[in-house]
């Protein structure tokens, strides 16, 4: 009978995963095809990875082709716009800008004893432009930990929740996170953006002790301490991580 079984049981094929280029609106188009057993029906997403298209494995070339020139102005127009949306590569030498809260801190490379020090709309920091990165990246964590709680102890009562700890993560794609056993992740790259889009992420994340799902239930416990909770979700869905 074990031997019957062994037969009936087939293993699913695993997801086939190639890159490739296609001219898209006269633009060739880098994407990222997956070949997957479980696929019905082709799929198109676009993040900051850029173009991820997921069909079955036996999808003709033909489907493929019809569906990708079918959504082509779509394609060009999203993969734009992150591209218009992504910024440049943080530089750490002295009068370059770092984000801060929504604000932009000028950065100047002092001779002090306070490794780094805020002081109005500039950022001390002590040391060569060698260290500069790895200072900066110390005090935006001391920042994120003490801010973050705070709007959490701020929000929690409101919500009637208790997380069970709040903790930095360094999530490439979300900005918070929440565990069914309370624990609470919120992205260090928040500390960049203005404080009120922190708010929303907290309270987002909060609202999960209530409701562990995006049903209309939980939008409505978020919605009890961030009215403008649509707004903000959408602000925020155009911020780069």
């Amino acid at each position: 009978m074990f031997k019957r079984l062994r037969k009936l049981i087939v293993p699913a094929k695993p997801v086939a995963v190639e890159q490739r280029v296609v001219l898209l609106a006269g633009k060739p188009v880098s994407y990222t095809l997956k070949r997957s057993a479980r696929r019905r029906s082709i799929g198109l997403r676009i993040d900051g990875q850029g173009l991820t298209v997921s069909m079955p494995h036996q999808t003709s070339e033909r489907w493929l082709n019809e569906v990708l020139q079918d959504r082509a102005d779509w394609v060009v127009e999203k993969l734009d716009g992150l591209q218009a949306r992504k910024l440049p590569e943080q530089q750490w030498r002295d009068g370059e800008s770092v984000p801060y809260l929504g604000e932009l801190l000028t950065l100047r490379v002092v001779s002090s004893a306070v490794p780094v020090h805020q002081c109005g709309a500039e950022l001390l920091v002590y040391g060569n432009e060698v260290r500069v990165e790895k200072l900066v990246t110390l005090w935006y964590r001391r920042q994120a930990t003490m801010l973050f709680a705070e709007r959490v102890r701020h929000y929690a009562p409101m919500l009637n929740v208790s997380p069970a700890s709040i903790k930095l993560s360094g999530a490439k794609t979300r900005w918070g996170s929440c565990t069914s056993r309370g624990v609470v992740r919120l992205n260090l790259q928040l500390i960049k953006l203005p404080q009120y889009l922190i708010d929303y992420v907290v309270v987002h994340e909060l609202a999960h002790l209530r409701e562990m799902n995006h049903s209309a239930a939980f939008w409505r416990v978020v919605a009890s301490a961030c009215p403008d909770y649509l707004m903000l979700r959408a602000e925020l869905k155009a911020c780069r991580l």
